[in-house]
């Protein structure tokens, strides 16, 4: 390539990063802006969780009649990156920003990572779409809009980046996207911040020398963060699979989902385990009194509320399961605090969703750059000991985590494994 073309083909991806972007900036912004205006509105009115039963069975109505292509969620993504076909439909946006919000407002648990994606992935599509573009950009622009989706709902564009090229094949990096999709997601960030809109803030954690001592404890880390991760996506699997055979009508399944939510919050005696959990996340890292049991429960509330079939993404979640597991394992490990909740907010969701260099970039730009390597230590064992695993069935496996080749790609969902490696 020469260099004026290799200079083409840069402004190009960049141009068109930028314009996914500022998209992804703007919906990430109205989406954030309403969440929080709806998780207010439940504080200020808890009486409002006892409807969650009738918010699923209307949710359920109309999603079951508009938007039946959409049920994969980040999936229908994952699918189209790899195999092309239909553009993702653009009421996939609306339909999944208000779906989510409603999801909030009456209480489910569920978080915001996956509403953005499918909001950046739909509009870039769009553009895509719009004009005519080659099957490999239109690839590239997908990409683009994962990351500025998730680099601009959570304030994290070079975790977003690495996220969007990390996590459609697992254990394998498309760095042929890394220019839109780093555009997409650092201007998305910049959109984002210019719209006021203002991320939550966790304590930086204090620097931890990396000892033979520390190291141990943190390969035992490692090993709890696996099964919490494994545990939860067993669980939600199990939780559809479930509904799916006994209700299989969806309104009356999120209604079912939604009953149980309400009477598990009635017996647990809290709100804590509601909504995104973000005030519980940050009182992981400083609160040595914090109930052990906390990360199971939101958990299971969360395995609930989405295997049911509310909308909302599993990162915020996860990183409550991880930060007050963490918070309890750091106490029994003798481990600082706030490193055990900032490196567990960070490794649960790094196994189950298989991106454990995001995962890593994102702690780093949450908490700060001395929790590396600890993050990257745990990361890992959490990433290899969760076995062929994911909150994302369609993502692609070439080679397994034992290494071993595959003759041609395969889904995880379609991945004959014995859930050893």
């Amino acid at each position: 390539m020469t260099p004026r073309r290799a200079l083409a083909t840069v402004a190009t991806q960049a141009l068109l990063g930028a314009a996914v972007g500022v998209l992804c900036g703007a919906s990430s912004a109205l989406f954030l802006a309403l969440l929080d205006r709806a998780t207010a509105w439940r504080l200020a009115h808890p009486p409002i969780v006892f409807a969650l039963p009738l918010a699923g069975l209307a949710l359920g109505v109309v999603y079951h009649r508009f938007g039946a292509p959409l049920r994969g969620g980040a999936n229908v993504v994952i699918d189209r990156l790899h195999d092309g076909g239909a553009t993702v439909p653009l009421r996939m946006a609306p339909m999944v920003l208000a779906g989510t919000v409603l999801t909030h407002l009456f209480g489910g648990s569920a978080g915001r990572e996956g509403t953005a994606v499918q909001m950046g992935a739909s509009l870039a599509d769009q553009v895509a779409h719009r004009f005519k573009l080659h099957a490999s950009t239109r690839r590239h622009l997908l990409t683009a809009g994962v990351g500025g989706g998730f680099g601009a709902v959570f304030g994290t564009p070079i975790a977003g980046t690495l996220f969007a090229l990390e996590f459609s094949t697992l254990g394998r990096i498309e760095h042929r996207s890394l220019i839109p999709a780093l555009t997409a997601a650092l201007v998305g960030d910049l959109t984002t911040r210019a719209l006021h809109i203002t991320h939550t803030h966790y304590p930086a954690v204090a620097h931890l020398a990396l000892t033979p001592s520390v190291l141990a404890r943190w390969v035992l880390f490692g090993v709890a963060m696996a099964l919490a991760s494994a545990a939860f996506i067993e669980l939600l699997h199990a939780v559809k699979r479930v509904g799916e055979k006994r209700l299989p009508s969806l309104p009356w399944r999120m209604a079912a989902g939604g009953a149980a939510v309400v009477a598990m919050r009635a017996a647990l005696g809290t709100d804590d385990v509601l909504g995104l959990g973000v005030p519980v996340i940050v009182r992981a890292f400083t609160d040595p009194s914090l109930a052990p049991w906390m990360f199971l429960a939101k958990l299971v509330f969360t395995a609930v509320t989405l295997g049911a079939g509310f909308l909302g993404g599993e990162v915020t979640p996860l990183f409550f399961v991880g930060a007050t597991l963490g918070n309890a394992l750091a106490r029994a490990l003798h481990l600082p605090l706030a490193m055990g909740a900032g490196v567990g907010m960070a490794a649960v969701f790094a196994a189950a969703s298989n991106t454990p260099l995001a995962l890593s970039i994102m702690a780093v730009e949450l908490l700060g750059a001395e929790v590396l390597p600890h993050v990257v230590v745990v990361n890992t064992v959490a990433w290899m000991l969760s076995g062929h695993r994911s909150i994302y069935p369609a993502q692609r496996v070439s080679h397994r985590k034992d290494g071993a080749s595959l003759p041609s790609p395969v889904a995880l969902r379609d991945l004959a494994d014995d859930r050893e490696g």
